[in-house]
């Protein structure tokens, strides 16, 4: 059975930083592309960033670049998103998502349960 564990979410203040880890099984970790996306109340689906099998190449969206970091350990079978200078419209239930090819649907993609991410003073 496919499993996607998200965990690290929080409250935490505008301009504060938090790590996520996302737990996978079920699956051959290293032979998926992984993603963060990310849905804020009231919202659709906004795709945040991916990252490749075995290289490492990550591509963010122009909303989180050079603020958000995508990173992979195909050792331990975890997906990690490292968040700075976080703003209040960044908070959003976040989603480690898995795909065989890149540049899929955002819909098509395999998500966990998400974890709650909340920037507010």
């Amino acid at each position: 059975e496919v499993q996607l564990m998200e965990f690290g979410g929080g409250l935490v203040q505008p301009g504060g930083s938090l790590n996520l880890s996302c737990l996978a099984s079920g699956f051959p970790f290293n032979k998926q592309w992984m993603h963060w996306v990310r849905q804020a109340p009231g919202k659709g689906l906004e795709w945040m960033a991916s990252i490749s099998v075995l290289t490492g190449r990550t591509a963010y969206a122009d909303s989180v670049k050079d603020r958000f970091f995508i990173s992979r350990d195909n050792t331990k079978n975890m997906l990690y998103l490292q968040l700075n200078s976080l703003k209040s419209e960044d908070t959003a239930l976040y989603y480690c998502a898995k795909s065989r090819l890149p540049d899929v649907p955002i819909e098509t993609m395999t998500r966990g349960q998400g974890t709650q991410v909340t920037v507010s003073s």
